[in-house]
C-alpha cells in the first residue's frame, strides 16, 4: 500500500507564489500519472494538471502559464510550484497517483491565497 503526504501548503497573499510537494511512501516509478486536484469550499474537486511517467504536462486552463508540476523519482517526490496566486486559488490540494492496478489520494493540504 502506498501513502502520498502532500505539504507545503498556508497562507499566501495574492500575486505570491508557494511550492506543494507530495512524498510517496515508495517507488513513483510504478505510476504513468500523478496528478494535482484541488477541491474549494462548496464546489467539487476538480482537476489541476497531470504529470505522465514520459514528463509530459496537461494543465487546466485556470492555471494554465502560473502552475507547474514536476515530479522527482529518485526522491520519489511530485510537485506544484504555484505562481501569480490568486484568491480563487484557494482551495485543499489533493495529490494523486495512478498505477495500472491502483488509484492513490493523499490527505490534502490547505491553500488560502488572501491579503
Amino acid at each position: 500500500q502506498v501513502q502520498l503526504v502532500e505539504s507545503g501548503g498556508g497562507l499566501v497573499q495574492p500575486g505570491g507564489s508557494l511550492r506543494l510537494s507530495c512524498a510517496a511512501s515508495g517507488s513513483i516509478s510504478r505510476f504513468f500519472t500523478m496528478g494535482w486536484y484541488r477541491q474549494a469550499p462548496g464546489k467539487q474537486r476538480e482537476l489541476v494538471g497531470t504529470i505522465h511517467s514520459g514528463g509530459s504536462t496537461n494543465y487546466a486552463d485556470s492555471v494554465k502559464g502560473r502552475f507547474t508540476i514536476s515530479r522527482d523519482n529518485a526522491k520519489n517526490t511530485m510537485y506544484l510550484q504555484m505562481n501569480s496566486l490568486k484568491p480563487e486559488d484557494t482551495a485543499v490540494y489533493y495529490c494523486n497517483a495512478r498505477s495500472l492496478q491502483n488509484d492513490y489520494w493523499g490527505q490534502g493540504t490547505q491553500l488560502t491565497v488572501s491579503s
